[in-house]
């Protein structure tokens, strides 16, 4: 242990940061265990649905392409679809997606 000064205003001193310290060190702690509590609260993202159509713009929405549903070029106006949804969206008129390629993964084109 270390040597404490002997005279009353230096000890006075040395316990008064110390209790400032202790007491910025259970607030902290505190905070940490609150950030602790909200991180076990907090629930993971849901899935992604297994596929989805992007939409369009404008009167009717018309769609725009089919996509995984965890394609990263899927923009942000999009649908969930059933496979069969997805197969029949595809066998019409609307074009897959060229980087998840959803045509392939349905088992339409090899």
């Amino acid at each position: 242990m270390s040597e404490l000064p002997p005279d009353l205003p230096r000890l006075r001193t040395i316990v008064t940061y110390l209790r400032n310290e202790l007491s910025r060190a259970e607030q902290a702690l505190a905070f940490a265990e609150e950030q602790a509590k909200a991180a076990a609260r907090r629930r993971p993202p849901p899935e992604p649905p297994a596929w989805v159509i992007e939409q369009g713009i404008g009167v009717g929405r018309p769609p725009v392409s089919v996509h995984a549903g965890d394609c990263w070029d899927r923009g942000k106006r999009w649908r969930p679809l059933s496979a069969e949804e997805a197969r029949r969206a595809l066998s019409g008129n609307v074009p897959a997606c060229t980087h998840c390629r959803p045509d392939t993964a349905l088992g339409m084109i090899d």
